[in-house]
């Protein structure tokens, strides 16, 4: 969601098949490959079902991101095309190893508002650097964020302290990055 933003916010830089090109590549990179190695997880018993109850069945799945979300930082041409996206998976990155971190102190966060955490603070931040008045955006996603966390609540995913944990945890890299972005 925060590529399809910028993307399309920051659209008349860039030709239509460059934006096309990017989104195909962070698609495969950030959602077809997750999923086909969850899955491939969850066929050879790894992981007891996609939701991924468990500290220990989470590092794995966690750490392959991380190794995805490397391979996607080492594009030369996404820095130097596109910074504010560059720095947003960096801050994903950062906040995968924090929450991979914590499993390591046999605690989970919800990875659900890492992402809402990370989409929020990214949103902030393009308002901010066009100067593009979307606080109605903005306001959405805290309102989506407030949906998220109660609908995990509801589902007995997270406790409330696994939810705030998760929303910092998304929330904090991108507002540290803003000082390389705007």
């Amino acid at each position: 969601m925060g590529t399809s933003l910028y993307l399309y916010i920051y659209r008349d830089f860039f030709e239509t098949r460059d934006i096309e090109i990017m989104l195909v590549r962070i698609a495969i990179l950030t959602l077809l490959i997750p999923l086909v190695f969850l899955y491939f997880l969850k066929v050879i018993g790894k992981i007891d079902s996609m939701m991924i109850q468990k500290v220990e069945q989470r590092k794995m799945p966690l750490a392959f991101q991380v190794m995805l979300m490397t391979l996607l930082l080492l594009s030369v041409e996404l820095y130097q095309s596109m910074p504010g996206l560059y720095l947003f998976f960096l801050g994903g990155m950062t906040a995968t190893l924090i929450a991979l971190g914590f499993l390591f102190l046999q605690k989970k966060v919800s990875l659900h508002m890492i992402g809402m955490g990370a989409l929020t603070s990214f949103v902030m931040g393009i308002s901010l650097e066009t100067g593009e008045n979307i606080s109605y955006l903005i306001a959405l996603l805290f309102v989506a964020c407030g949906a998220v966390a109660s609908s995990r609540l509801l589902m007995k995913a997270h406790n409330y302290t696994e939810l705030t944990l998760g929303f910092l945890t998304g929330l904090l890299p991108q507002l540290i990055l803003w000082r390389f972005w705007l």
